[in-house]
């Protein structure tokens, strides 16, 4: 596969799988409909969700700072902010495109080259997927007892067990196979797994290596925040049991990589977590909607606002 092909269907794919979501949502619950839980919406809790994300913002370009001063790059924490925001918003174009943007805008602005630059946002990628494993783990404890149920009733426990020794046998397999093999596959996945584990040991190593954790941990929180204020909006979701927000969550969180910002993937996500609790189909979608259009419409104007501020910010340079 040549690298236009590549690079074309890298960013067709996941806009026409947005675009089939949008469609697939809308037929199930029309616009009218939609608008009259946008309507219906207690707004405080939405401006709360939405100050909570800002605050999420904000944290990481803080956050980022951490990492670049041990290589002798004191940036400004405006730069910072607002390369951050411009992340989000062109991610809205070109999926992961924004991290590339974001560490030009520091080359650009900074002085700091492109490739440290895009190390340090490699690694706190990692950090955050830490951070995402520990929320999976703490759901699959609280929640042990709701998932067997579900596994059970829709298999045989039988075949539930049978199913997750297959699973363990297949990883150990693989485990063996990739730690032996010396095909360019096996070696590019243990490079990759090798930087990960570099990338990992590296923030322990860091001089404020303990803000740099709290902030990880602060910025999860608040998206965890954002996430739960913005079901209280939206009346035929009150008493959401703590399962559902958490599974709701995680799923809104992967979805987002499969679209453009998550447009379609978002609130279809949404949905398939709070079916399982039995919650109503109509208000999850429109939560979902509401949820993904409040924090759109906070990046769009953010991330805009700081592309068209930075040459002014850095107008000395």
């Amino acid at each position: 596969m040549n690298k236009f092909l590549k690079k074309a269907l890298s960013i067709g794919i996941p806009l026409l799988l947005g675009v089939l979501l949008v469609w697939y949502s809308l037929s199930k619950i029309s616009i009218e409909e939609l608008l009259v839980y946008f309507k219906n919406a207690d707004y405080r809790w939405i401006f709360l969700a939405v100050f909570f994300g800002m605050l999420s913002h904000i944290s990481r370009a803080y956050r980022w700072r951490f990492q670049l001063e041990p290589m002798g790059y004191n940036i400004k924490f405006g730069n910072s902010l607002m390369a951050v925001f411009a992340t989000y918003l062109i991610n809205y174009t070109i999926p992961r495109s924004g991290e590339i943007a974001r560490a030009t805008i520091l080359t650009n602005y900074e002085g700091v080259p492109f490739e440290k630059g895009i190390g340090t946002i490699i690694a706190e990628r990692l950090a955050d997927m830490i951070v995402m494993l520990i929320i999976i783990g703490i759901t699959l404890i609280l929640q042990f007892d709701f998932i067997y149920s579900f596994l059970t009733e829709k298999f045989s426990p039988t075949k539930v067990l049978i199913g997750i020794g297959a699973l363990l046998i297949l990883f150990l397999l693989f485990y063996t196979f990739i730690k032996r093999s010396e095909s360019k596959f096996a070696i590019k996945l243990k490079s990759f797994v090798s930087g990960l584990i570099e990338g990992l040991t590296s923030i322990f190593k860091m001089k404020k290596k303990w803000a740099f954790i709290f902030h990880t941990f602060f910025i999860w929180g608040m998206y965890l925040l954002m996430f739960y204020v913005t079901t209280l909006a939206v009346s035929d979701l009150q008493d959401i049991p703590t399962g559902a927000v958490l599974i709701g969550f995680i799923l809104a969180s992967f979805s987002i990589a499969a679209t453009n910002g998550g447009i379609g993937s978002y609130p279809e996500a949404i949905v398939i977590g709070f079916l399982l609790f039995d919650l109503p189909e109509d208000p999850s979608r429109a939560f979902g909607w509401i949820m993904w259009t409040s924090q759109t419409i906070m990046i769009v104007i953010l991330g805009g606002l700081s592309l068209l501020y930075l040459p002014i910010f850095n107008r000395k340079k």
